[in-house]
């Protein structure tokens, strides 16, 4: 008996943890629609990749056209810009903004009617949605994505789909050594080392997978006992 093709649309591939979450889902047999604005260096079957800068709304929708039906929509495009009050610039706050909340709300409400029965949205917000000191802007940006989340839960349950948040903490990815966050460096966590994005990506996996249909509406923390 064959095993149907699933298929995801993963924004953010090109580096960090989106690219680990599309490594982890081409090996576990998904064909994966990738989205950056920069190329992702993947050549795997199975990958298709479009470039599409997220803030760019009408761009976005372009990217998704071709894409008719499919089993999961992951969000994990982002960037981190830091200041404390005082120094806060409306230009970074809206820029984030446009990435981490614009763009996954207009990439669901675009795919939502393409969805299948049980398919699942995973969005990747960050634990500093409960407030970080110096990150004002980002953290805000993060907390949306999680009403967001719950909000989607509610809407597309009766239909058996999920959604749900994965926030890491400081997570070994590209932007942890971003100069633009120079001053807010992260810290190492109680277990010693920094997440790694295949971790994030193993919890993606999960939450798409057969024994998470019951998980929706839920914000699940990786932080390294970094909240404890």
């Amino acid at each position: 008996m064959t095993i149907p093709t699933k298929t995801a649309v993963l924004t953010g591939v090109s580096s960090g943890i989106g690219k680990a979450i599309a490594h982890r889902l081409l090996a576990e047999g998904w064909q994966v629609h990738g989205l950056s604005r920069r190329r992702a260096d993947i050549d795997l079957p199975g990958f298709h990749w479009t470039e599409c800068d997220l803030s760019d709304l009408q761009a976005l929708e372009q990217a998704l056209l071709s894409i008719e039906t499919l089993e999961a929509i992951v969000h994990a495009a982002g960037f981190m810009r830091t200041a404390p009050l005082g120094q806060l610039d409306p230009a970074d706050g809206q820029a984030m903004w446009q990435v981490h909340v614009a763009a996954a709300s207009h990439l669901v409400n675009t795919l939502h009617d393409r969805l299948r029965r049980g398919a699942r949205i995973v969005m990747i917000g960050s634990r500093t949605m409960q407030g970080a000191s110096g990150r004002s802007q980002y953290a805000a940006t993060k907390a949306a994505l999680q009403g967001m989340v719950r909000s989607w839960a509610m809407e597309l349950a009766p239909k058996g789909i999920t959604a749900n948040l994965i926030a890491p903490g400081a997570t070994e990815t590209p932007m942890l050594r971003d100069p633009a966050r120079s001053g807010t460096p992260p810290n190492k966590p109680p277990i010693g080392r920094f997440v790694q994005p295949e971790e994030i990506a193993g919890m993606t996996a999960f939450l798409l997978g057969p024994d998470a249909g019951a998980i929706t509406g839920q914000s699940l923390v990786i932080c390294g006992g970094a909240s404890l």
